[in-house]
């Protein structure tokens, strides 16, 4: 298992790093999969612009762009987060910060367990599904 955490032109540092990483396993093996690589990458709206721009041809701000490797039941990934963003959206939404950024956290590893968000539909299920994994990480200590 590989999970790993970087920063990339802004000053952020992740808290909880262990008990992040925990949950995150745990909600890959409730799907009966294996972690593989899994790296996160915190920046701000620019950089993900940019990204978003180069290899998505998408000219948005966005708060997560996820990038699937995964291979049979390994489940890998990078998975890039603008920290502005989970900011802007978490007082839109009226949640704590934390709280938005697990939830953008496990969005990502929901796209690589393969569930989609296009659709208003599949959009209803990803909530639920990310509401799911948020009660889970509330049990982990």
């Amino acid at each position: 298992m590989a999970i790993s955490f970087a920063v990339e032109e802004i000053k952020f540092d992740l808290k909880e790093k262990k008990r992040i990483k925990q949950w995150i396993s745990t909600i890959v093996k409730n799907q009966k999969k294996r972690v593989g690589e899994i790296g996160y990458l915190f920046c701000g709206d620019e950089y993900l612009l940019t990204v978003n721009q180069e290899y998505l041809n998408h000219d948005t701000y966005t708060d997560i762009i996820t990038f699937d490797y995964v291979e049979g039941n390994v489940v890998s990934g990078d998975i890039m987060i603008s920290v502005e963003r989970v900011k802007e959206n978490a007082a839109k939404f009226g949640v704590s910060f934390e709280r938005e950024l697990h939830r953008v956290i496990i969005h990502g590893v929901l796209h690589l367990l393969g569930n989609a968000d296009k659709s208003d539909a599949e959009a209803a299920a990803m909530r639920q599904k990310e509401d799911e994994a948020l009660s889970i990480l509330d049990t982990i200590q």
